[in-house]
């Protein structure tokens, strides 16, 4: 597989750039639609750092079946508003927004994908928003249930989940300050993707996060090319960090957000597919969601944390196969 980044959907006759302005902010996203009456509309949510852009290689296809496509650049990224209060970065909000674009475009049920951070929002607009959401599908991120009792990120880290020790760095000011203009994030990017530095050295780690003293040795990512590095920076450098970090920074709000969910299980179909080598979200923090997902499907890819972009053909294979047999199929109703 080559580097992505030869095919963006900007250009794509089918696929259009919109904005809607969701509860008081302007949203930016990309639609997608068939040439004849669409099956159902599916969201498509994006994490960090990442666009709507990072769907890329799942619109073509996706529409391609039949289906009507919106993928939204999320709270705090490229075209979207980035508003300084925490209170945006909310699940809750996240959900509220996703279902006011979806009543915009005349949507009473919608299908729902989410990868890193958007595979958690995709859990949430269900459990907030129950009568909106038909069917679910998360790559890498597991769906973890409200909790009735508050554990700090710290504790968490040190007690339980060492692979997010890089989310104490980026809910904290360093990140933030160090990356200013396009140069950097570049850089910044290039490390989250996999790059290492000129002497093998990885420059960004789950139990640490970046390793600013490694920057001026970057290697390329191996996952990206440099034209889409260019234009992630340069949508990046529009509003800076604060917006996408803000979503490490809002684990107490939507802590208190999440008392008033009486019934976490999700009654609807959900797939959940791993990949094999994430580090973040390692395959083994599924487990147990037998117990809080009814109708649950389980797929597995030989990929990183950035399957979308490395293994597009298999994702595209998997999603698809449980939207006919599913979604079409007749083992649910739309």
């Amino acid at each position: 597989m080559s580097k992505s980044g030869d095919y963006s959907p900007i250009l794509d006759p089918h696929i259009s750039s919109r904005e809607a302005v969701l509860n008081g902010c302007t949203y930016h996203y990309l639609l997608g639609q068939p040439k004849t009456a669409y099956k159902a509309t599916i969201f498509l949510l994006h994490g960090w750092p990442d666009l709507s852009y990072g769907w890329r290689y799942q619109v073509r296809p996706l529409v391609d079946m039949g289906l009507r496509v919106v993928v939204p650049d999320m709270m705090g990224y490229g075209g979207t508003d980035a508003p300084e209060p925490l209170s945006f970065y909310t699940f809750k909000r996240a959900a509220d927004d996703i279902n006011e674009l979806a009543r915009q475009l005349d949507a009473p049920k919608i299908i729902i994908g989410g990868h890193d951070w958007g595979g958690a929002v995709v859990h949430r607009v269900a459990l907030h928003h129950p009568t909106l959401v038909s069917h679910i599908f998360s790559i890498c991120t597991p769906y973890f249930p409200p909790s009735k009792e508050y554990t700090e990120l710290d504790e968490l880290v040190r007690t339980a989940l060492p692979n997010f020790g890089y989310q104490l760095q980026l809910r904290g000011p360093e990140v933030e300050r160090r990356v200013v203009g396009h140069e950097m994030f570049k850089k910044l990017l290039h490390a989250t993707y996999g790059a290492r530095s000129t002497n093998g050295k990885h420059v960004f780690t789950v139990e640490k996060g970046f390793d600013f003293s490694l920057f001026d040795s970057l290697e390329p990512s191996p996952l990206v090319s440099e034209k889409v590095i260019d234009f992630y920076a340069e949508q990046f450098a529009r509003n800076g960090m604060r917006g996408p970090q803000n979503w490490y920074r809002t684990r107490h709000l939507n802590f208190l957000d999440e008392q008033s969910i009486e019934d976490p299980v999700l009654r609807i179909p959900v797939l959940f597919v791993a990949a094999k080598r994430d580090i973040a979200l390692k395959p083994e923090m599924s487990a147990g969601m037998e117990k809080v997902c009814t109708q649950l499907t389980r797929r597995e890819l030989n990929a990183s944390h950035w399957a979308l972009w490395e293994v597009p053909e298999d994702v595209n294979r998997i999603v698809g196969d449980w939207l006919q047999g599913v979604v079409f199929g007749g083992k649910s109703v739309l």
